[in-house]
């Protein structure tokens, strides 16, 4: 679980603060930059979305472990099944439309485009700092079972 968590929230702070300036600073035009980060986005998303699912199963096995019932009504959770949801609308409904507009040949409409991307790239940062922000949460929630665990 701990494991899943690291890897998940680990991504997205990797992704955030060292992958996408880098690109940004490093290469010649924002779109070289964007043609790294939709991959590059892609494959995070498909890394939080495994992550959670290993999490709630491995935490239902532990419930039924630890207290003979699979306690599937937690605050974990909850949290969890938020975090892979907000992956899930990322990943399915927003990245495809960013794609879209990035592959539309340069029109007259391209102000309009412009302005969609923007819209569209400010859902896509809320939703990630959102899956950040909850995962840190599942972390607080859990930080005393995990640490008796290694006792």
């Amino acid at each position: 679980m701990l494991l899943a968590m690291v890897v998940w929230i680990g991504g997205i702070i990797f992704f955030a603060f060292v992958v996408a300036p880098t690109l940004f600073t490093v290469l010649s035009s924002p779109q070289m930059a964007g043609g790294v980060i939709g991959p590059t986005l892609n494959k995070l998303h498909f890394m939080g979305l495994v992550s959670g699912v290993v999490f709630l199963i491995c935490s239902l096995l532990l419930n039924r472990r630890q207290y003979a019932q699979l306690r599937v009504l937690t605050a974990t959770h909850f949290l969890i099944v938020l975090m892979l949801a907000l992956t899930a609308v990322s990943e399915f409904v927003i990245t495809p439309r960013i794609r879209e507009l990035r592959t539309r040949p340069l029109s007259m409409d391209t102000v309009s485009a412009g302005e969609q991307f923007k819209r569209l790239h400010a859902w896509s940062t809320r939703l990630e700092g959102s899956v950040l922000l909850l995962g840190l949460g599942v972390v607080v929630l859990n930080a005393r079972r995990w640490g008796e665990g290694s006792r």
